[in-house]
């Protein structure tokens, strides 16, 4: 990890460090209690640009589901778009974590962005020409995928840069509140552009539907780009030697080492994998709930809600120990409240088990996030956030075609049932497989860093 006077100087000689990108790197006042993150200027600033951006691509998830559902009303292919979205992950792996090493994390991220902007101008062109075939949808959604591959590490390693290791928690919390708060208002504005046309433009240029929210995502993308570019920080490359296949496989093999890192995002996996019901969700809200396009938006933002709510606790009021035991406990009550939104056929009920689940879910990526990156070496955070992407992306994309395909052979209501109770049994078994992680307590560099370079001899 590195100290603050290494954040300004990582990548180039310190004498050659503009002063004015010194100086706005560093806080220029005690922040508040909870807040101490904010006191780095880029910090700041990335949190605003990527707010902005998951808030139009959380609306954007939204117009696609509901646009794919609305063109072949068939679970199974609400479950392909997640596989579209995450297959690029699995190919591109290896490649997308060597360059978040090798090269300036700050401009990966701009690039992928910008191929972001334009598959959202494709899936407007789309929409406004009425597309009756899902499979260009698939198409750009692949695409999307593919870039969100490559910015994924770079974009997880680049936060260690922006603030001092002693504010490193608090920034991994406001992460996950800001990413959350997205979420909650993201998919309902999905849902509210959904039903607005823009009827002041011309004839031939009138957008409605989903052609309204990709507009909206290409703003938020068009802001992200505007401030990520507007960073002091420059990191450069953190790898310096020449690229091979030792160096490539080299996060591979240090989370094959250290089984408190492996077991803490395995466990992510497999939890999501069987437990997430966020790609039914246009059927709870279109069959069973009968909530129509915003009702779908307003269930897609409750998981965020609960979320954000826990995330802005645990900013003011932190963990300080026995974090290996909450993690398992958070775990647990997510694949309960998972049961319990199977289960519900009224709209409050499933509300509030679905923002349960958020809470739940955020305690775990607070937890998860801030022990991958504390307990990993600087040099190779990006090929270690590179598998750690892959996971999360198995989870969530992957996760969504397994919940379509289930919800194919059984049903919506029973796949989402069994998945909360695979979600449960999973929480168990881990806590036999791995008992390193559940024995973790502070989460600092000082206590992680040395049980993840010892490896699997503490098991």
């Amino acid at each position: 990890m590195v100290s603050m006077d290494r954040m300004v100087s990582v990548g180039a000689p310190e004498s050659d460090i503009p002063l004015k990108q010194i100086m706005t790197s560093l806080p220029t006042k005690a922040p508040r209690r909870g807040m101490e993150a904010f006191a780095s200027r880029d910090f700041r600033r990335y949190q605003m640009a990527r707010g902005v951006a998951v808030l139009g691509a959380e609306a954007q998830a939204v117009a696609v589901a509901w646009q794919v559902y609305s063109i072949t009303h068939r679970p199974l292919d609400l479950g392909y778009t997640g596989l579209a979205l995450f297959l690029p992950g699995l190919f591109f792996l290896l490649p997308a974590g060597h360059a978040a090493d090798r090269f300036d994390r700050r401009r990966i991220l701009l690039v992928c962005f910008g191929l972001q902007l334009f598959c959202s101008v494709a899936l407007m062109l789309l929409a406004r020409n009425a597309a009756q075939s899902v499979h260009p949808i698939y198409a750009v959604l692949f695409v999307i995928g593919t870039a969100r591959a490559f910015s994924g590490p770079a974009g997880t390693a680049l936060t260690p840069h922006l603030v001092p290791e002693a504010h490193f928690v608090n920034a991994v919390t406001w992460n996950g509140a800001i990413f959350q708060f997205a979420n909650v208002t993201g998919p309902a504005i999905g849902g509210l552009l959904f039903t607005l046309p823009l009827a002041w433009l011309p004839p031939g240029f009138r957008l409605e539907g989903a052609g309204i929210v990709y507009v909206f995502n290409l703003a938020a993308l068009a802001w992200f780009l505007a401030l990520v570019g507007s960073l002091h920080v420059r990191p450069g490359r953190m790898e310096h030697r020449a690229a091979s296949l030792k160096v490539v496989l080299a996060g591979l093999q240090f989370l094959r080492s250290s089984p408190m890192l492996l077991g803490a995002i395995s466990l992510d996996l497999f939890v999501m994998l069987l437990g997430g019901a966020v790609a039914l969700m246009p059927i709870f809200a279109r069959d069973i709930l009968h909530a129509g396009p915003l009702g779908l938006g307003v269930l897609r933002a409750a998981p965020a809600a609960g979320a954000v709510t826990m995330s802005l606790l645990m900013a003011r009021f932190p963990f300080r120990h026995r974090a290996g035991r909450r993690l398992f406990a958070s775990v647990a009550l997510f694949g309960a409240a998972t049961v319990a939104f199977g289960l519900s056929h009224v709209m409050w009920l499933s509300l509030a088990a679905l923002a349960v689940s958020g809470a739940a879910d955020s305690i775990s990526v607070i937890i998860r996030g801030s022990l991958l990156q504390l307990a990993t070496p600087p040099e190779m955070r990006g090929r270690v956030s590179a598998v750690n992407s892959l996971f999360i992306g198995a989870s969530n994309e992957l996760g969504a075609f397994e919940s379509g395909l289930t919800a194919q052979w059984w049903g919506a209501v029973r796949a989402t049932i069994l998945g909360g109770l695979g979600a449960l049994a999973v929480a168990g078994l881990w806590t036999v497989l791995f008992p390193s992680l559940s024995h973790i307590d502070e989460l600092t560099g000082d206590a992680l860093r040395p049980r993840a370079e010892r490896g699997g001899a503490a098991e």
